[in-house]
């Protein structure tokens, strides 16, 4: 607070910032208390749904429309559409019953069944690929336990990640939600694109960030800590995944522009496996490159 005047101008005006500030807490107050009414309504619901949950289907979100790489799922590498690529690597998990794309793009949704994917049509309205997934869930005819979020910029996800986030989930009764770190290369530290993620000693996530985590007081990237980045797939209990869209948006939620920290806000656990994962996704066009030339030095095809 700042220090009291000795005018009695001064001292009516410091009344009505009070007053206003008051009004701020009061509304603030409000707020948090709906999202926290929401958030323990959403937990009471979530008991009644602990049995093993055996039934996974695997959603691949794609839109069009992106700030940083408008038309991103089309891109060509090396003579496919990336969602192509994708679709095709998330088909080799054994841990999956069903692969569909869900778009808001017809373009997107032409060229899915062109290569034979099932394809669900979302609304624009969805704001990241969680949501997206769960209107997704709700247009299915068959019933799931686990739904698995598989990004459409992760060209050469390993089934064998997409398979582990699976069993983290089935394994960890207490979480609502799974997915996937590796080690992050030294030249990716300050990337804003590339999110970074620390996890406490049994496994569940403390915090996501686009900024590097955690920060020491040198300011600079410590060369032997082992700092983590978050691979974008991620899999969803499927009744908090009904619940999720009707969370409030959270303060970090909203600083970070990261869907991750809503779950985590609002007091679930979420249950992290490392893996080893060279390739990562395609957040910007100067990461084709990049992939194709992995690509090429793997003879990948």
């Amino acid at each position: 607070m700042s220090a009291m005047s000795i005018s009695s101008s001064s001292s009516s005006s410091s009344s009505l910032s009070s007053s206003s500030s008051s009004k701020s807490w009061i509304v603030h107050g409000l707020v948090l208390g709906a999202t926290t009414a929401a958030a323990i309504g959403a937990h009471f619901y979530l008991r009644r749904f602990r049995k093993f949950r055996s039934r996974v289907i695997g959603i691949i979100p794609a839109r069009f429309a992106s700030s940083r790489f408008e038309g991103k799922p089309l891109v060509d590498i090396l003579g496919k559409p990336m969602i192509q690529r994708t679709y095709e690597r998330a088909k080799l998990a054994s841990m999956l019953d069903q692969v569909v794309v869900a778009t808001d793009d017809n373009k997107i949704a032409e060229c899915c069944r062109g290569f034979g994917a099932d394809v669900i049509m979302t609304s624009e309205s969805c704001q990241n690929g969680a949501e997206r997934c769960s209107e997704a869930l709700q247009k299915l005819n068959k019933k799931y336990d686990i739904v698995v979020n598989i990004q459409g910029d992760e060209p050469l996800i390993e089934p064998e990640i997409i398979d582990g986030i699976v069993k983290a989930l089935q394994y960890a009764p207490d979480a609502v939600f799974s997915t996937a770190v590796t080690p992050l290369k030294p030249g990716d530290a300050l990337d804003t694109n590339r999110v970074k993620c620390v996890v406490d000693n049994l496994g569940y996530a403390i915090y996501f960030s686009r900024g590097l985590i955690p920060y020491n007081k040198s300011g600079k990237v410590n060369p032997d800590f082992p700092y983590l980045l978050h691979l974008g797939i991620q899999s969803y209990d499927a009744e908090f995944l009904k619940i999720y869209p009707n969370l409030p948006p959270t303060p970090l939620q909203l600083e970070e522009d990261l869907e991750q920290l809503k779950v985590l806000e609002n007091g679930y656990k979420l249950k992290v496996i490392k893996v080893e994962h060279e390739a990562h996704g395609v957040d910007v066009p100067e990461d084709v490159e990049k992939i194709e030339r992995y690509m090429r030095e793997k003879n990948l095809s």
